[in-house]
């Protein structure tokens, strides 16, 4: 096989394997996002999570993972929107916040 085509092919396949990679993750950061506002007694609004950024980072044992933050809305009165955020390092949650609530 010529260069360009192992190249190509080898550019496809990486392509495909972090666009899966970034559905389990995010799937991650829905089960997460979820389970933090039933805790709280919120409702997760329109029942997704938006990707704000992408990078790079180490984990605890020295491995290079990819670090996502995604937002995401909910309410905890049934009449406004707050904002969230998950961050997963590879597939396993390093931070969630909800802001907390004002009585």
């Amino acid at each position: 096989m010529p260069t360009f085509e192992l190249v190509s092919l080898a550019f496809i396949v990486s392509l495909i394997w972090f666009w899966l990679d970034s559905l389990n993750a995010r799937e991650a950061g829905m089960e997460a996002s979820r389970a933090a506002c039933r805790s709280e007694g919120a409702q997760l609004l329109d029942d997704t999570v938006a990707i704000r950024s992408t990078s790079f980072a180490r984990d605890e044992d020295g491995q290079m993972r990819i670090k996502r933050t995604y937002a995401f809305e909910y309410s905890d009165t049934g009449n406004n929107r707050r904002q969230g955020s998950v961050t997963l390092l590879g597939k396993r949650v390093i931070a969630l916040y909800i802001a907390p609530h004002i009585v």
